[in-house]
């Protein structure tokens, strides 16, 4: 009774356009056009009839009212969005021609119906036929289908080109799924996440401070002290759960409360612009982890890193994002990984984000095999004339690679890069980012210092970056800001001694705000932080 009750309030809320729209969003589903006078109840009871929504699959609902635009309507009525994106009840093809009935306008739609005066019936050309009628009536005479997108290419070429450029996106989609990239290890891709539980297990040990300050790691046969990753400093303060989540929102914050602070937050932005973050899948989440650096006979393995994937792939997955993990990737997969997702059609997801975890040298990060890959390889891929998809929506790096060969002083802690002792760098002098609109570097260290990686903690700027998003996104904080507190928790922590510093760096091209929507699921818990 309870879901019937939920669906009668979603026919209740839509419009007669979004009903049309439902309808034919589930053309194939139905196999049928509805008539216009179907209403969303009667829609609802087919969908029912032929087991594609119940109770306990309600995920195509979801996934409809998400390609709508009504992510708020899906909110409000608390119909769950876990599931949706992965669902794919509707098929690209129909979202394709949703997405571009709404981008072309009246004085579109009446040049289409223009053009296609010799080939479709007057009933289909009349004044109150709209652009999804067209669509159908194109359908039902052969004129258009998931394998036959050229007469309307033809037709928003002259409507609309830009439009056109989805069509071909789409197309080379059909192609990218056949000839997928595998993945680039033996190890299987990440699915087990790391358990909750409460206690911290030790994750350095340490020689006592002295006069020689020589690094002793986790893994060394070497029982000096025993440190916990909590027990690094912020200042003169030990680096606690208290400490570096000094501004995260009560357990117990109301939803009332986490609004306030949300539209707080809107008004200090005011005539700021944000994304849009309102397709059923955020985007996809690439993750690279570079962990077996054997084969180059200098660089060490790195030890703690997948701690840091784990951690990135909760609470991307949290946000809405789909994670695909690829282990000890040489330079060329690198870059082919890369190049495959500025292959792929991004047109129904809201942003790309790309995390790589490795050894790194100057304006670059290494493969496994040793070879640098230039920042600039990353972003060519998914620049708005290579990947149109992605034009207009925001694409983020998250890099965990030292950016310079400079040691302040020794530390207890081991760094991401390559040197004699336990604590390596992989940093050179970083190249500036092109004027290329909206992208975001986020790199755990600024030109010339190391990063620091813990062997059972992992690395302290995505341990921060993960904590950090599960706090502030459901305050409606934007992602630059949640960097800046990453800039300053990770400016404060130290070893034990106090003898260490690392200051992360993002660079931006974004031309609007990064404000991730309040994910409908519970916050991931992580470890250590």
């Amino acid at each position: 009774m309870d879901f019937q009750r939920r669906l009668l309030d979603v026919s209740k809320a839509l419009s007669t356009e979004d009903v049309k729209a439902l309808a034919f969003l589930c053309t194939d589903l139905l196999r049928r056009t509805l008539n216009p006078a179907d209403s969303a109840n009667e829609l609802f009871v087919r969908l029912q009839e032929q087991d594609l929504l119940s109770e306990e699959r309600p995920q195509l609902l979801t996934e409809l009212l998400v390609t709508l635009r009504r992510s708020r309507l899906v909110s409000e009525l608390n119909l769950s969005n876990r599931g949706a994106a992965a669902s794919g009840l509707v098929t690209p093809y129909r979202k394709l021609l949703y997405e571009l009935s709404e981008e072309i306008t009246d004085e579109g739609l009446g040049e289409m119906k223009f053009l296609l005066r010799n080939t479709l019936k007057r009933r289909a050309l009349e004044d109150n036929c709209t652009t999804l009628d067209v669509f159908l009536e194109m359908e039902r005479t052969d004129h258009l289908s998931d394998s036959n997108l050229d007469e309307l290419k033809e037709m928003l070429q002259v409507i609309c080109p830009v439009l056109r450029e989805k069509i071909e996106q789409f197309k080379a989609q059909q192609v990218c799924e056949t000839h997928h990239i595998a993945q680039e290890s033996k190890e299987p891709m990440c699915s087990s996440l790391i358990s909750n539980q409460g206690s911290l297990s030790p994750c350095l040990e340490l020689n006592p401070p002295g006069n020689h300050h020589s690094v002793t790691c986790a893994d060394d046969d070497n029982d000096n002290v025993v440190e916990q990753f909590s027990s690094l400093r912020t200042g003169t303060e030990p680096f606690t759960r208290s400490t570096i989540g000094s501004d995260a929102l009560p357990a117990s914050s109301t939803e009332e409360e986490i609004l306030v602070s949300t539209e707080s937050k809107r008004k200090k932005t005011e005539g700021l612009q944000s994304y849009a973050m309102n397709a059923a899948t955020r985007g996809v989440c690439l993750i690279i982890n570079n962990y077996n650096f054997k084969k180059t006979g200098i660089l060490s393995n790195r030890e703690g890193t997948k701690i840091d994937e784990e951690c990135l792939v909760k609470v991307f997955t949290w946000l809405g994002f789909k994670t695909e993990v690829h282990h000890d990737c040489t330079s060329g997969q690198i870059k082919n990984l890369v190049q495959d997702l500025g292959r792929r059609d991004h047109s129904a997801m809201d942003s790309v984000v790309c995390c790589i975890l490795s050894h790194g040298k100057e304006g670059s990060v290494l493969g496994v095999d040793g070879i640098p890959v230039e920042f600039t390889d990353l972003r060519e891929p998914l620049k708005g004339y290579n990947c149109y998809s992605l034009a207009k929506k925001p694409k983020m790096f998250f890099i965990q690679a030292c950016q310079g060969t400079d040691n302040q002083r020794p530390v207890w802690v081991e760094a991401d890069g390559p040197a004699d002792s336990s604590v390596c760098c992989d940093a050179v002098k970083v190249k500036p980012i092109p004027a290329d609109a909206d992208f975001l570097f986020a790199m755990s260290t600024v030109p010339s210092c190391v990063s620091f990686r813990d062997k059972t903690a992992g690395t302290w700027f995505m341990q921060s970056l993960c904590k950090n998003l599960v706090d502030m996104v459901p305050r409606g904080s934007d992602l630059v800001s949640i960097l800046t507190k990453v800039n300053a928790d990770v400016s404060r922590m130290t070893d034990s001694c106090g003898v260490r510093k690392q200051m992360p760096q993002p660079q931006f091209t974004l031309t609007k705000l990064v404000v991730f929507p309040l994910p409908k699921a519970a916050p991931p818990n992580l470890p250590f932080v």
